[in-house]
């Protein structure tokens, strides 16, 4: 299982890590006790990511006025595979990011949800938003 200590779930949630505490405190977002320091595990972490992402309009509108040229660190919240390709979803802070890639890459990677991953974004495609 993998774990987040509160520094790494805040940088993966794009917070400070007395946000991540409050968060914990509040029982918001679920801890194990360890050897004295909370940890969370992954797939909570990714569920609560996702979660996150979902509830804030202001983050998404946010999202889309970020370059096209991006490396962000962020959690895997979701995968699906076929038997050709995979679909992968990651929070990045406030960022969702959807990327298709083949199944035996996502394998390969070991990209499950609550894993640690870097998004890399490079976009020679023109993005249309509707007003």
């Amino acid at each position: 299982m993998t774990v987040y200590r509160v520094p790494e779930a805040a940088e993966v949630l794009g917070v400070s890590a007395d946000t991540v505490r409050r968060w914990i405190d509040d029982g918001r977002l679920p801890s194990i006790a360890g050897d004295g320091r909370p940890t969370i595990a992954g797939s909570e972490l990714a569920a609560f990511a996702a979660s996150r992402a979902d509830e804030d309009e202001r983050d998404r509108t946010r999202a889309a006025s970020v370059s096209a040229r991006n490396r962000m660190s962020g959690i895997v919240t979701r995968v699906v595979r076929d038997t050709v390709m995979a679909q992968v979803e990651m929070v990045c802070g406030p960022y969702r990011i959807v990327s298709l890639m083949s199944a035996e890459a996502a394998t390969e990677l070991g990209l499950e949800p609550g894993v640690r991953a870097i998004a890399s974004v490079k976009s020679t495609n023109v993005v249309v938003e509707r007003r």
